[in-house]
């Protein structure tokens, strides 16, 4: 068990590093440095790696995490966690799959259209969801990680 438990540990702080350092230091320092469309351009060639290490992640981590509670005198915390990993695998999983297909589409139709055009205004949108979502899977993998510190506590 000891070593499903660091692969769990592992999973779970790559995951929510990478939300964290792309969210708070790669995406602001692309913007900051690089004219609008062309950061655009960046971020949305990071996106599929990005979206897969989550995906893969927090797999990874709920697999370990169902592990552990099979193996636990007290199930509880894991399962917790394991919960938590879930919601937001889901908020990954939606980003990935669905928000990040359509803003690819909108941001390639909004090259040609004026800031006020229903394109732009549909791509705010899409974006404002999937900075949502992140956000969402940004506290989901928070509130894993301390159920986590529970149940290894137990």
């Amino acid at each position: 068990m000891g070593l499903v438990r660091f692969v769990y540990l592992l999973a779970l702080g790559l995951w929510l590093g990478e939300i964290v350092f792309f969210s708070f230091i790669g995406a602001p320092a692309i913007f900051a440095v690089l004219e609008r469309a062309r950061a655009g351009e960046v971020t949305s060639a990071i996106f599929p790696r990005y979206y897969a290490l989550g995906l893969g992640c927090a797999v990874v981590a709920a697999v370990c995490g169902l592990l552990l509670a099979r193996g636990a005198a007290r199930p509880g915390a894991w399962r917790a966690a394991v919960g938590c990993i879930v919601v937001g695998l889901v908020a990954v999983a939606w980003a990935a799959f669905v928000l990040q297909p359509r803003a690819h589409r909108l941001r390639t139709a909004m090259q040609a259209a004026v800031e006020t055009d229903p394109v732009r205004v549909e791509f705010a949108r899409v974006h404002r969801n999937a900075v949502l979502l992140n956000a969402g899977a940004l506290l989901a993998g928070l509130a894993a990680l301390g159920a986590s510190a529970g149940a290894l506590r137990q």
